[in-house]
């Protein structure tokens, strides 16, 4: 590893206490010592994998292990390797593999198959697209359905003030790497694309592990359509108690950040 990664990844300042990493927290401190004590990204990721016995037959390699020229997806998907640069980006993407193993590998396989028969071409596609924004800036929204109309319908006042006791029922599950990397550095501008599901259509999702696998399924069974973008727009640090300055509720009252409907 080189002097500068060593030094940037040194410099990572994570807050692993944040909300928003409880369910990465125990797997991620611990690559993260690997890292700060001088292992590669990948090289750290990887013990963490077969320490845990994690992602059986996968493994995560340096990035110039990755061809020049061919596609990140589709080296992935023929070689079951994920290349890996030592940045936060990738480090992230690592612990969602870690965490969510089953959905990564299913958007991966829908990406590969895209370019097999599309190419990789100068526009992604919408299927392509759509995968990356859920990769990359998604989530998983777990939440009463009168929380889900609220923000299906951004009625902001609605959805974290008025009705903001049903979020002790409601759980929200970061999937993008960029988003976790964004949130480093809390903003409070940051938005997430999430999936909100009403916690009637899947009553037993209160593990990572077990919306892994629903989620997956839901996907490969086309049950969720990702070519139309299934998503909504959520200002991440207006989730109750993600945010100190949330407990007042003029927090709420940006309308550059909580914007309002187009139809309202």
């Amino acid at each position: 590893m080189d002097n500068l990664a060593a030094e940037q990844a040194t410099d990572w300042r994570i807050d692993w206490q944040a909300p928003w990493l409880a369910a990465l927290r125990e797997l991620g401190q611990q690559a993260h010592g690997l890292v700060q004590a001088g292992a590669t990204v990948a090289s750290g990721l990887q013990y963490v994998k077969q320490a845990h016995g994690l992602l059986p037959g996968w493994q995560f390699v340096d990035q110039q292990q990755l061809p020049v020229g061919q596609a990140y997806e589709a080296f992935i998907c023929n070689q079951r390797c994920i290349p890996t640069r030592n940045n936060l980006h990738d480090f992230f993407n690592g612990l969602i593999w870690l965490h969510w193993p089953n959905l990564k590998q299913q958007l991966n396989a829908l990406q590969a198959g895209e370019i097999e028969s599309q190419g990789v071409g100068a526009q992604r596609g919408r299927l392509r697209d759509s995968i990356t924004v859920l990769d990359e800036n998604g989530g998983l929204l777990l939440a009463p359905q009168a929380l889900c109309d609220a923000l299906r319908e951004k009625r902001w006042q609605d959805l974290f003030v008025h009705q903001r006791e049903l979020w002790a029922q409601a759980q929200f599950l970061p999937i993008g790497h960029a988003l976790l990397e964004k949130l480093v550095q809390p903003r409070k501008a940051i938005t997430a694309h999430v999936i909100c599901v009403p916690m009637v259509q899947a009553p037993a999702m209160c593990t990572v592990e077990a919306a892994d696998a629903w989620l997956s399924e839901q996907l490969r069974s086309a049950s969720c359509n990702l070519v139309n973008k299934p998503y909504l727009p959520i200002p991440v640090l207006g989730i109750p108690g993600w945010c100190l300055q949330n407990q007042n509720f003029s927090f709420y009252d940006d309308s550059l950040v909580f914007r309002a409907s187009r139809t309202a």
